[in-house]
C-alpha cells in the first residue's frame, strides 16, 4: 500500500474501501466549504458511493496510472490529494487536492504538494506536473504560486461549477525547474 510520510505531522496514504464512511463524513461535514470549488461535492450523498469509486482508484494505482491519497494531519484525515492520471508517453500528470476548512492555515497542503512533486520527479521520473485552480480560488492558487509553478494561462469556461462555467488557471512545474528551486 502507498504511504508517503511528508513530515512529523503530515502523511499521505492511499485511500482504501474501509475509508468510505470517514471520507463521506469529511465531505458531509465540510459540504458548504468544499462545494464552492469542487463540482463533484453535490453528487456525493452517501458512503456507498465511495465504496464504488475507491476500487476504481485502487485499480488506477495498481495500473500505475495515478492515485488518490488521503491527507492525514496528526493522524486525522483532513483532505485528499491525487495524481489524477499519468501520461507515461509524455511523462506528465495533473494534481488535484482539497482540504477541510479547519485544517487550513497550517501549511498542510503546501507540504503535501511539495512531497508529491518530489515523488513525481525523483521516484516516478515524470517531467511535468500540472495544477488547475479556479481563477477566483485564491487559497488554492497560493499553493502552486508559493512552490514556484509557472502560471501558463487561463482556461476560459474550463469547468462547470454549481450550474455556471468558471475560468481555470493552469500552472505547471517541470522536473528541471523543480531541481533548481531549492524547495525540494
Amino acid at each position: 500500500m502507498f504511504t508517503l510520510k511528508v513530515d512529523n505531522e503530515v502523511c499521505l496514504k492511499l485511500i482504501q474501501v474501509h475509508d468510505s464512511v470517514k471520507l463521506f463524513q469529511l465531505v458531509e461535514e465540510n459540504r458548504e466549504h468544499l462545494r464552492e470549488w469542487l463540482p463533484w461535492v453535490d453528487n456525493i450523498t452517501a458512503p456507498f458511493q465511495y465504496e464504488a469509486i475507491i476500487p476504481m482508484w485502487l485499480q488506477q494505482f495498481a495500473e500505475n496510472n495515478g492515485f488518490y491519497a488521503g491527507i492525514l494531519f496528526k493522524g486525522e484525515l483532513v483532505g485528499s490529494i491525487a495524481f489524477q492520471q499519468i501520461d507515461w508517453h509524455n511523462r506528465f500528470t495533473s494534481m488535484g487536492y482539497y482540504l477541510i476548512q479547519k485544517a487550513e492555515g497550517h501549511g498542510i497542503m503546501t507540504r503535501s504538494v511539495q512531497a508529491l512533486l518530489n515523488y513525481a520527479f525523483f521516484h516516478l521520473g515524470l517531467n511535468r506536473v500540472e495544477i488547475r485552480c479556479g481563477e477566483k480560488n485564491v487559497k488554492s492558487r497560493m499553493i502552486p504560486e508559493r512552490l514556484g509553478f509557472v502560471k501558463e494561462g487561463k482556461i476560459r469556461d474550463g469547468e462547470l461549477l454549481n450550474g455556471r462555467f468558471h475560468d481555470l488557471i493552469l500552472y505547471s512545474m517541470l522536473a528541471r525547474d523543480w531541481n533548481q528551486t531549492g524547495t525540494n
